[in-house]
């Protein structure tokens, strides 16, 4: 599957309570799936959000990401929990917010509904802001740093 536009999950959505839930999602695991299941059961569709390769290697630094944009949006949007998926080339979801104007913004456990980066624009398109997922135990930068420690030299 390849990631939608804005506008055309506009559209898909219409007259629904539309969840939002983003990130990088280099190398899915199991935090992720988390996460995603958590956002879906806030509402009646959950939109995915996922930073294109730019936006990653700006975020996370050089190597990043390990996966490009079409597998990464490829494997979002094969799990169950997810209904569309769009790509964005920003550091945060905040213009994504305004077009959508989805009625949850949901983020990882890592975050509080205070220090959501995006969180007053949400609430301005008439949004809340709820936070999803099970405890931050899960990191894509751990799993690369057990595979290098593991890894033969």
């Amino acid at each position: 599957m390849k990631a939608l536009s804005i506008d055309d999950v506009r559209k898909r959505v219409a007259g629904r309570r539309v969840v939002l839930a983003n990130g990088c999602f280099d190398i899915l695991h199991v935090g992720h799936v988390r996460y995603l299941q958590a956002a879906r059961a806030m509402g009646d569709v959950l939109v995915v959000a996922v930073n294109d390769d730019a936006s990653v290697r700006a975020i996370k630094g050089a190597g990043r990401p390990v996966m490009n944009l079409d597998e990464r949006v490829r494997l979002v949007s094969a799990l169950e929990a997810v209904d569309y998926v769009i790509a964005f080339s920003e550091p945060d979801a905040g213009r994504v917010i305004e077009r959508l104007r989805p009625a949850v913004h949901a983020k990882g456990t890592d975050y509080t509904p205070e220090n959501v980066p995006e969180g007053d624009r949400v609430r301005a398109c008439g949004g809340e802001v709820r936070i999803a997922g099970d405890p931050k135990d899960h990191s894509t930068r751990d799993i690369l740093r057990r595979i290098r420690d593991t890894s033969p030299r």
